[in-house]
């Protein structure tokens, strides 16, 4: 526990610092490792002493050093947030090494998913493809007897979802239904609570949209649906295993 915790903060905070490249880039098509990242303002090449995880954004007061430009606070905050949902996962699973890869590995897939849905309203198959191989993979080497229910959970998750994409085709995309898939491929049976988590909070928020604005403007503001789902995966990947268990003690 003594190095497990530091190791899982800094190996979160560059993680972060990754993942904010993902979300930058890769929606562009652009390559992931070149060029090396520079200021959106003046195109300079940011040195790697001001590439520092939160630490050179807080030095630099969040402005480039050559233009003096803002650097959006959303770079420090991601790599803060990836940290600590690395530490978290850490602290909830360790001794457990199939919860925690599987933690670990989905929460660095659902960072970039949610932001990038955030931004464009898409939840790209580069991000969905290698998630789900990572999903089966790293379950076929940790975990080979638990692989069948996951694969299972998977198959339910995202055919409830295309289900509902199917009757309702506005109001949930296939990288919805995609992104399902691959919580059900991570989580196995904890994905129930993963996706109620999702629902629930979807409706409050789209509950809350239509007060503020009213019912005939909120149905036409489109909430993207994959930080919901994050949020269900997230859920699911710390707690998700209790709940099921609380679930079936006290009501089957």
């Amino acid at each position: 526990m003594t190095a497990a915790l530091p190791t899982a903060l800094l190996g979160g905070l560059l993680l972060g610092s990754f993942l904010n490249v993902v979300v930058a880039r890769l929606p562009r098509g652009l390559s992931l490792l070149w060029p090396s990242s520079r200021c959106l303002a003046c195109a300079t090449p940011i040195r790697p002493y001001d590439n520092v995880p939160v630490l050179s954004w807080l030095l630099l007061r969040g402005r480039c050093r050559g233009c003096a430009a803002p650097i959006a606070r959303r770079y420090p905050l991601v790599e803060a947030g990836t940290a600590l949902l690395m530490a978290l996962v850490v602290l909830v699973h360790l001794g457990d090494p199939v919860r925690l890869g599987l933690g670990a590995v989905l929460v660095a897939f659902l960072v970039p998913m949610a932001l990038i849905d955030l931004d464009h309203r898409i939840i790209p198959n580069r991000l969905t493809a290698p998630a789900a191989l990572a999903a089966v993979a790293l379950g076929l080497l940790l975990d080979p007897g638990g692989e069948p229910e996951r694969l299972i959970a998977g198959v339910a998750a995202g055919g409830f979802f295309l289900a509902a994409a199917l009757v309702h085709p506005h109001g949930m995309g296939m990288g919805d239904v995609k992104l399902a898939g691959v919580l059900g491929l991570f989580l196995g049976g904890a994905v129930a609570p993963a996706l109620l988590v999702a629902l629930v909070a979807g409706v409050v928020v789209g509950g809350v949209v239509v007060a503020r604005i009213g019912a005939t403007r909120g149905r036409k503001v489109a909430v993207p649906f994959g930080p919901f789902l994050a949020l269900g995966g997230v859920v699911g990947a710390l707690a998700g295993d209790p709940i099921v268990a609380w679930y079936l003690q006290t009501f089957a």
